[in-house]
């Protein structure tokens, strides 16, 4: 319902009005708060980059924070990584990710980073409290924060908004009106935008998304053989048919294209119930959640943000600043 009304502009909309016109006032009324120092934001002494974005949904965050991890190291810079952890609930915050940390206590998308760059990750609801637990480390000179555009709580000294270049900004409503969080006026004041497939409009930078070899989920060993044209499929991310689409623009034919929600906890039981025919393929967020009970011919398809040399040269520019 939410989709058809958000994205295929439905005149449904219109019954959501007064709801989002209450949810601009109270969400511009916070930033105003911290922009005119009525509410304190700590300032770290490291610079914080933010990656966010204005609309609900996949946009293509993760990739991006793992490109700088390491694009920042072979600039020689240090970085860590600071998220909220949604979908995970530990003993206590800030928590520092581990190898043995699991996702029902740290969340899918640390994890994942975590594992894919083998750095510094900490997760609070507060992310200032992250940030200051990274600190105290004294290995890390730059941070990351993995969403959190409208985490004012926190001053960031570069924001970057991942845009998804097919749904754009649907009909460009607030929520639950529509699915921006702030409205499109706020991209005027953000240091880049990066669009996420689909055309990039005039002033953003074109990303793109590459698949590698898919990995077994059980081990990470990459595959070495054909799948056979027929796989299943399942996405439990924020728009599961732009995964879906890449697998059949790989070649695959989905017999089964099962979407669940974004952070969905997925059961062992119900899953090798429903895929226990065909291979299996899904994302990279996915296996983290799934690697506990997976089957021998469970995959994932590990993707790479591929990013111009131009947002390279603005990044640059703007850490000198």
């Amino acid at each position: 319902m939410l989709d058809a009304i958000w994205y295929k502009k439905s005149p449904l909309r219109w019954g959501l009005w007064p709801l989002a016109a209450l949810f601009g006032l109270i969400s511009g009324g916070r930033r105003w708060l911290y922009r005119t120092g009525c509410r304190h934001a700590y300032r770290s002494p490291l610079p914080v980059i933010v990656v966010g974005n204005l609309s609900v949904g996949g946009n293509g965050k993760t990739p991006v924070v793992i490109w700088l991890v390491e694009y920042l190291r072979q600039q020689g810079w240090r970085p860590a990584v600071v998220s909220r952890g949604y979908g995970g609930k530990a003993a206590h915050y800030p928590l520092c990710l581990a190898q043995t940390t699991t996702t029902a206590e740290g969340g899918d998308e640390p994890v994942l980073i975590m594992r894919r760059c083998q750095c510094p990750v900490v997760v609070s609801p507060k992310r200032a409290e992250a940030v200051r637990l990274l600190e105290q480390r004294g290995d890390v000179d730059i941070i990351i924060t993995d969403d959190g555009l409208q985490h004012y709580a926190l001053a960031r000294d570069i924001e970057l908004v991942v845009v998804d270049g097919a749904r754009r900004f649907g009909n460009g409503c607030l929520l639950p009106m529509g699915p921006l969080r702030e409205p499109l006026s706020r991209l005027a004041t953000v240091s880049a935008v990066i669009c996420n497939g689909g055309e990039a409009q005039a002033g953003e930078h074109a990303m793109q998304l590459m698949a590698d070899v898919p990995r077994r989920v059980i081990d990470d060993a990459p595959l070495d053989h054909a799948l056979g044209p027929q796989v299943d499929a399942l996405a439990g991310i924020g728009h599961p048919p732009r995964f879906f689409a890449t697998l059949r623009e790989l070649g695959y034919e989905l017999v089964q294209a099962q979407g669940y929600p974004d952070h969905h906890p997925f059961d062992a039981d119900e899953l090798r119930a429903r895929f226990s025919e065909r291979p299996l393929l899904m994302t990279e967020k996915d296996a983290v959640k799934c690697r506990e009970f997976a089957a021998e011919n469970w995959w994932y398809l590990p993707v790479r943000a591929e990013l111009p040399e131009a947002f390279a040269l603005t990044l640059n520019t703007l850490l000198k600043e």
